[in-house]
């Protein structure tokens, strides 16, 4: 069996996305895995593309009817005969030493059951995102959006279908976010501190289709994180919470800034609100 199972799911993508997303993982410089892609839309089916290339290590699958990204996820995980899994995104483009990378973390450190790395948006030329490194810093950060890059994901299969977590589709398009925050007792969480993904942020992409839904989505898993985990959240609170002063000549302030958990309130002479600004640390 191999050792890594690559999870994709294909809806509707662009032909050059898909063949450049291809290429990425064919291009690994780790071989021992087994590359699944699931065409979640028959109405335009990309058969014809995916079996354009002749490895034997790619899979495919295509959904007698459209299920959605949760379903195709966890039809992929069950299709999966990997110890780890590695998400792929059908339109981004993973660097070579991604695998390499990612699976030499998770073989030297057996209680850790998911890796990630930092991204970088090569369309819009964002800078990548900067994530916490370490299990207690990503766990604080999780109680106020994602901080672990699910693009550029590998999972310990185990770690899933041991613990009975799954993708969940009342959580999506922040179903990654909810699945990560169920794995919190479970395992343990790590960024490597390296772009290991190429991250494709155009119009179409979900995070800016679907904002209102992924907001309304992660107002459910902050509440879900705060019952279930009071005492990571008030220590997530007492770090977070900071003040920011500007003052008249140095004695009256003008204006406030006060950050709490998510939000950002701007006061007017220290007590008059202007605006609450909500913040969003996900991808």
């Amino acid at each position: 069996m191999p050792k890594i199972s690559v999870l994709m799911s294909v809806y509707k993508t662009p032909e050059s996305y898909l063949r450049e997303t291809i290429e990425s993982v064919l291009g690994q410089t780790y071989a021992d895995f087994e590359f699944l892609i699931l065409d979640d839309c028959p109405e335009h089916p990309v058969e014809d593309i995916v079996k354009s290339y002749s490895d034997s290590r790619i899979k495919y699958q295509k959904n007698e009817k459209n299920i959605g990204i949760s379903a195709s996820r966890n039809k992929l995980i069950d299709w999966a005969q990997g110890e780890y899994l590695a998400v792929m995104d059908h339109d981004d483009i993973s660097v070579p030493e991604r695998f390499a990378e990612e699976a030499s973390f998770l073989d030297k450190h057996p209680d850790y059951g998911v890796v990630s790395a930092l991204h970088y948006n090569f369309v819009s030329k964002r800078p990548c995102h900067s994530h916490p490194e370490d299990d207690h810093q990503i766990k604080l950060g999780m109680m106020a959006g994602c901080v672990v890059t699910h693009p550029v994901a590998m999972l310990r299969k185990s770690v899933l279908t041991d613990n009975n977590i799954f993708y969940e589709e009342e959580f999506s398009p922040a179903e990654d976010y909810a699945l990560f925050s169920r794995l919190i007792p479970f395992t343990k969480f790590h960024n490597i501190q390296k772009i290991l993904l190429n991250y494709r942020d155009h119009s179409d992409n979900t995070s800016h289709k679907h904002d209102d839904k992924i907001l309304r989505a992660s107002d459910m898993i902050y509440a879900f994180l705060r019952k279930e985990h009071p005492y990571l959240y008030e220590e997530f609170l007492l770090r977070r919470q900071q003040k920011t002063e500007y003052k008249l000549f140095g004695i009256l302030p003008v204006i406030k800034s006060v950050e709490k958990g998510n939000k950002r309130k701007i006061l007017l002479f220290g007590c008059i609100p202007l605006v609450t600004i909500r913040q969003k640390s996900f991808l």
